[in-house]
């Protein structure tokens, strides 16, 4: 069984955040701008994109 996914985008820069900010998106494997990943519905992969919500864009999917 495949659990839910998330699309996950990066539409603003990394440039010029706080560390903790940039490590969470880099976690998500975001590395460049418009860049966009799937990634598990996890509590732990949630907690990285609540981190970095302001430079993301979050998709649901099935």
């Amino acid at each position: 069984m495949a659990g839910k996914q998330i699309k996950v985008t990066l539409v603003k820069s990394l440039h010029g955040q706080l560390k903790n900010i940039a490590a969470s998106a880099r976690g998500l494997g975001l590395r460049r701008r418009h860049q966009s990943v799937l990634v598990q519905d996890t509590r732990e992969n949630r907690g990285m994109i609540a981190t970095a919500v302001h430079l993301l864009r979050v998709e649901e999917r099935s």
